[in-house]
Formats: C-alpha cells, sequence, structure tokens
C-alpha cells in the first residue's frame, strides 16, 4: 500500500480546497469525498485500503 498511498498523497495535495469537499466514490452505498478518503488512508483504516483500491480501479490514482 506504500507507493498507492504516497500516490495519493501527491493527488490530493494538488487538488483544489474546495474540490476535496467533492464526492470521489461511492462504497457501500455511502459517499465518500476526498476529504474522507484522506482521513481514512492516512489513519491506515480498513476503508482507507479499500478506498485506495477503488481509486486504482478507476484509474484515478496508478497502483505500485
Amino acid at each position: 500500500m506504500g507507493l498507492t498511498k504516497e500516490k495519493f498523497l501527491v493527488v490530493y495535495s494538488n487538488l483544489p480546497l474546495n474540490v476535496r469537499k467533492e464526492i470521489v466514490l461511492v462504497i457501500n452505498n455511502e459517499p465518500i469525498t476526498w476529504n474522507v478518503a484522506y482521513l481514512e488512508i492516512s489513519g491506515n483504516a480498513l476503508l482507507g485500503k479499500e478506498i485506495l483500491k477503488k481509486l486504482e480501479e478507476l484509474k484515478i490514482i496508478k497502483g505500485d
């Protein structure tokens, strides 16, 4: 997860502040904003790993 997490952080840090409030994907019928994704991924939560996987599948970030 290391490089993928780093790549997410690069993408996240380059987003305008107002875009970070926008929904980037939906998991289990729950909307996930960029801010929520950041919190979950930074905290190494199980949901964070799932978010990274989905972002890779959608080619929003490139995997390792």
